[in-house]
């Protein structure tokens, strides 16, 4: 008996040494086997900031801080996640309208530069321009005007939103009209605020009717966009405005792939746009930028979906290989078994969703840039980096873990990186991406390294590289983006549970 007892507790130890025992991971970089450019990580100045940008100098410096700075704290913490991307909503003057705007929500109207009798009030959207310079003081070099209205001068029924959802807002008439509006605010930021342009967004999710007044907008047809971009072309190439033409911001990413029942007329858009042989062809045009824009929403969940519906945009990419895909907005509207949209987005959750997202875009979609939606936001939503009061004159803001999450990307992956080749078993499986370790590279133009992990797993894994590691920074529940000085100069490392980390391997 006293045998058998000795057996029983040796057998339980060895039990209890396995269920303790950490998973390992064998990663191999493959620094010189280089896939896309990414060119940027990004967000959007709507809607806030028209009021935040007015806010007491230190509360926005603080916020300007952490969206676009590079530098460090005196204690060597982090400043902020250093987004190189910064798009402005070019508003359609539904503020001006007020109540007779019939958009309820003050905080989604916008402010127009455009007057009544064909002038120009540049001293509106004084908010959201304080944050237009303050991001390019902290290093932001691309900058992208998006539209979702035209000026409401020139749509059909003189609101930022349409009134039966079927074709464009905007009057035919008012074509020419438009792409001088953009022509003029281009070269206003350009000549008085030295704020290049690099892109324009004339047509924002143009699938939907936008006939609901909860903000602006306007949808469009494919061959109302082909007529309404030729026309802009004409103009920016008659004025030499050298800002370049984004096509054509998706609502959903399977809009530009496939042909969509019910919205035939607006969906596969690649084909469409970009295929010689279609009939509305705009890949000649001299300011069409070689790019097609979607957002990520609604492609997800479930996890089957979510590489399908990216393994189709790389399809796209093979065939026309002189395009880029850039995803442009996302933030959680979906509401799934996984996670809902509504509730501030404060907690890990919430950033190990994106991150998962992040790294789909980027390993199996190849983006080259990506972008949040809202950079600050008043809502009860996951749409924001950072949430404030819905104070117009000045508030307090808190931080979510998903500002810090995508800072593990936007603050080591830096403009003009490659991704590069990783290796490891399970990869981009079914059941890894859904709840395993997400392990993707970059190597930046200096040729540092840079490994993002995402352990979306309940314990602790251990990694082991083919190369030291240098630097760690962790975003977990309890740190922001923080620098560990541990596991440095080895090839091994220990990532905590629901985690995501940034690895910066020797060179």
């Amino acid at each position: 008996m006293k045998n058998l007892a000795v057996l029983i507790l040796l057998l339980f130890n060895q039990l209890l040494c396995s269920q303790n025992k950490i998973a390992e991971i064998n990663v191999k970089v493959y620094p010189n086997v280089e896939f896309q450019t990414i060119h940027n990580f990004g967000a959007s100045d709507a809607w806030s900031t028209q009021f935040v940008g007015k806010w007491p100098l230190n509360k926005k410096e603080a916020i300007a801080d952490l969206l676009f700075s590079t530098e460090k704290n005196i204690d060597g913490t982090l400043k902020g996640i250093g987004l190189s991307a910064w798009r402005f909503n070019i508003g359609a003057g539904s503020a001006e309208q007020k109540d007779k705007s019939n958009i309820k929500d003050v905080w989604r109207r916008a402010e127009g530069f455009l007057n009544d009798k064909g002038t120009y009030n540049w001293n509106r959207q004084l908010g959201q321009q304080w944050f237009l310079k303050a991001a390019k003081q902290r290093g932001v070099n691309c900058f992208i005007g998006f539209v979702n209205s035209p000026p409401v001068q020139f749509t059909k029924n003189n609101k930022a939103f349409s009134s039966d959802g079927l074709s464009t807002n905007l009057k035919r008439s008012n074509y020419v009209n438009y792409a001088l509006f953009l022509k003029n605010v281009v070269n206003h930021f350009k000549d008085s605020l030295d704020i290049n342009f690099n892109y324009i967004s004339p047509f924002n999710e143009p699938q939907w009717d936008w006939k609901n007044g909860k903000q602006e907008g306007s949808p469009w047809n494919n061959d109302e966009l082909f007529i309404a971009t030729k026309t802009i072309d004409s103009v920016f190439t008659l004025y030499n405005i050298n800002s370049k033409l984004e096509i054509s911001e998706a609502g959903q990413i399977d809009y530009l792939t496939s042909v969509k029942k019910g919205k035939e007329n607006r969906s596969n858009q690649i084909e469409a746009f970009f295929n010689d042989k279609s009939n509305i062809y705009i890949g000649n045009l001299e300011t069409v930028a070689p790019k097609f824009a979607g957002h990520s929403y609604f492609t997800t969940w479930n996890i089957s979906k979510l590489k399908r519906e990216r393994e189709e945009v790389k399809q796209k990419l093979a065939k026309y290989p002189n395009l880029e895909y850039w995803m442009t907005e996302y933030c959680i509207l979906e509401n799934n078994k996984e996670i809902k949209g509504k509730g501030k987005g404060l907690k890990m959750k919430t950033a190990l969703y994106v991150a998962r997202l992040i790294h789909a875009d980027f390993t199996i979609a190849n983006a080259s840039a990506w972008h949040w939606w809202l950079a600050m936001s008043p809502y009860n939503y996951k749409d924001g980096l950072i949430y404030h009061d819905k104070d117009k004159v000045d508030g307090n803001f808190e931080v979510s873990k998903l500002l810090w999450g995508l800072g593990n990307f936007s603050r080591f992956i830096r403009p003009e990186a490659k991704r590069i080749k990783i290796n490891f078993k399970g990869k981009n499986s079914i059941k890894n991406l859904e709840k395993g370790v997400l392990i993707s590279g970059y190597k930046n133009k200096d040729n540092s390294i840079v490994i993002v992990v995402v352990n979306q797993k309940e314990e602790a894994v251990k990694l082991n590289f083919n190369s030291l590691i240098k630097e760690v920074y962790v975003t977990n529940k309890d740190l922001d983006l923080k620098f560990l000085k541990t596991n440095v100069d080895k090839s091994t490392i220990e990532i905590s549970s629901k985690s995501i980390n940034t690895l910066i391997l020797n060179k």
